[in-house]
């Protein structure tokens, strides 16, 4: 990893993003996990995952109900570092179709309060495919904007794509042991965001899944770090 630093154990607060060429278009990769794109104002995540834990818990496995929460409080800090005009949440931003119904009172009421005085687009996912009533916002299956467009899943053969669903994860060797982060992967022309859910896991970059993607090892993973991203070569990642 360059510039002699470890990747660091969390990426909650926003900070100094990388900037990333995707089709001739410049964009901010955020730590945190987000893609900020000046010049339309535009602050896109992924994969939020909203009330997995209560999902979970409907089916006997129980984890601690706090994964809405604390998703939403990372966006709210990201909305308040960028001051987007529009947010995008690119599709699985509920981990099932009745995660919207789910949503404590304090929560949606967080959610409302980041809509506030801005545009703000739910793209449907393969998790959350129907629009909700009550939490705010527009309901779209893609979102094209300039030289962009903006889905869920990844699809064959695009350019100027941004997409999520597939939870992207790069493993590196590092002082003699193995870490692991979330990522974006980008080849210039394309991009697949990381999971931005407190509760997302994800996906290794050399995942056959990627190679169904990009076609091919040139791309590059953008992986994670508290204050910082850092930048490896897809084929300089390790499988699992």
């Amino acid at each position: 990893m360059s510039g002699g630093a470890a990747p660091v154990r969390s990426a909650a607060a926003a900070s100094c993003g990388e900037t990333i060429s995707i089709a001739g278009s410049e964009l901010a990769a955020d730590p945190a996990g987000a893609l900020y794109w000046p010049e339309h104002g535009l602050l896109a995540v992924a994969d939020l995952h909203l009330e997995k834990a209560s999902s979970f818990a409907e089916r006997g496995v129980l984890l601690p109900p706090y994964d809405t929460a604390a998703t939403i409080a990372r966006l709210a800090r990201l909305v308040a570092h960028y001051v987007p005009r529009l947010v995008v949440a690119l599709g699985d931003s509920f981990h099932d179709r009745r995660g919207p119904s789910r949503l404590t009172t304090p929560d949606r009421e967080s959610l409302s309060a980041l809509q506030r005085g801005r545009d703000w687009i739910w793209i449907a996912g393969n998790h959350d495919p129907d629009p909700s009533e009550g939490i705010g916002g527009r309901f779209v299956p893609s979102l094209t904007l300039g030289s962009l467009t903006f889905r869920h899943e990844p699809q064959p053969g695009a350019t100027g794509e941004i997409a999520g669903h597939l939870h992207p994860m790069a493993r590196v060797a590092w002082r003699g042991r193995a870490v692991s982060r979330r990522c974006f992967a980008c080849d210039g022309q394309r991009a697949v965001m990381p999971a931005f859910g407190a509760y997302a896991g994800g996906l290794n970059v050399r995942h056959r899944a990627f190679a169904a993607v990009f076609e091919t090892l040139s791309f590059t993973a953008h992986m994670l770090g508290e204050r910082r991203v850092y930048s490896v070569a897809a084929r300089q990642c390790l499988p699992d």
